[in-house]
């Protein structure tokens, strides 16, 4: 059944703060395989001109995507989450993640979509620090993968 296209506009609260710390960069930069020097030592940051470490840019996608999940898990919206793939992920930034930022998340429905029987939903994250400035906006795009026939 396709999504209610009611539902584009649909902007849900913000999440609670997440702290970003030295050792969770660290670590997703591990993980990604990404050996910038501003990732994991101060002072490798500090001498391109950031206050502490910065994180890998994909980073963000862990709190925007959970932060989608009050979108996915909405019963107005209808969405069969089971039947969902990611189909794309964009950022842009006003200015790199650091250490020590308190982000927050508001997610609102861009764009809801049927082709081909799928579901294509598109989220975009606005990511803000505690003092309100930007920080960067996420575009994500799941699709739901039509129901196979019997």
């Amino acid at each position: 059944m396709a999504l209610d296209q009611s539902f584009v506009g649909r902007t849900y609260p913000p999440t609670p703060a997440y702290e970003v710390g030295r050792e969770k960069i660290r670590e997703f930069a591990e993980a990604v395989g990404d050996t910038c020097p501003a990732y994991v030592d101060p002072e490798a940051a500090k001498a391109l001109g950031y206050p502490d470490v910065i994180a890998p840019p994909t980073f963000v996608f862990s709190l925007t995507y959970r932060a989608a999940g009050q979108v996915v898990q909405d019963p107005q919206l209808g969405l069969d989450y089971s039947r969902v793939v990611h189909g794309d992920q964009k950022f842009a930034y006003t200015r790199p993640v650091r250490a020590g930022d308190r982000l927050t998340v508001t997610s609102t429905i861009e764009a809801v979509k049927s082709m081909a029987g799928n579901d294509i939903l598109d989220i975009r994250g606005e990511v803000h620090d505690e003092s309100g400035e930007h920080v960067v906006t996420t575009l994500m795009k799941l699709v739901a993968r039509a129901a196979e026939e019997a």
